[in-house]
């Protein structure tokens, strides 16, 4: 039976990689979607041709776009990422990590993407329970871009609605790394420190925070490594 093709929005992290995972489960033919764009951690990058390479996946997209001449974000630009931030802290005002219009940009390259390959699916790992105040990881935000992607493309227009599947929106990041072990991910292969010391996450950055939260949570040890000790 033919598989449906599916963009998988994919950076190398935590979350992206365990969607690519659901996908993969639930049938489809993934196609994997990354983009170098001007990130401090492009090591992130490495990790997600390693997992594409490793799942045997024939499609995988690396863009590059120039957000750090944009600016803007701590993410692009040498402004320090904030560190060792309480959980009720992050979600109080959106941070210095959030990179302007990053999502609305990522969506619009899959839905392209998506559009030349027939694909009517794209996955994405975008997460409103333990998010760090981004507004683009809001259901609202996911319901406005698929009304928009059906009224501004060919596809759209002719009767084949696009469907965004974002499997892990209403999940704890302990919930979504138990799925993820279900599934069978490997997460010592993935990336998820916003300002990481060569190969080893900061361990004290929202993303570090966020994702040790879920391992412990989840009765686990997180198997990447951390530096000052953290691992």
């Amino acid at each position: 039976m033919h598989k449906k093709t599916a963009v998988i929005l994919l950076s190398g992290g935590l979350d992206s990689t365990t969607v690519l995972a659901i996908a993969q489960a639930g049938g489809y033919d993934c196609a994997c979607l990354s983009f170098r764009y001007g990130q401090r951690q492009d090591i992130e990058l490495d990790k997600a041709r390693n997992i594409v390479e490793q799942q045997g996946i024939q499609r995988h997209l690396i863009l590059r776009l120039d957000l750090d001449a944009i600016g803007g974000s701590a993410l692009t630009t040498d402004t320090p990422v904030p560190k060792n931030r309480q959980f009720a802290e992050m979600e109080e005002q959106i941070p210095v990590t959030y990179v302007p219009g990053r999502n609305i940009i990522f969506l619009s390259h899959a839905l392209a993407w998506a559009e030349v390959l027939g694909a009517a699916d794209i996955f994405l790992g975008i997460n409103a329970v333990d998010y760090s105040g981004y507004p683009d990881c809001r259901p609202e935000f996911l319901a406005a871009f698929a009304k928009m992607a059906d009224l501004g493309t060919k596809a759209g227009s002719e009767g084949t609605p696009f469907q965004l599947h974002a499997p892990l929106l209403e999940m704890s990041k302990k919930e979504i790394i138990q799925t993820g072990i279900r599934l069978g991910v490997d997460y010592s292969m993935t990336h998820s420190c916003y300002d990481p010391e060569g190969e080893l996450a900061c361990g004290a950055c929202d993303a570090c925070l966020l994702r040790l939260k879920g391992f412990a949570e989840a009765g686990l040890e997180d198997p990447i490594s951390y530096a000052e000790g953290r691992d």
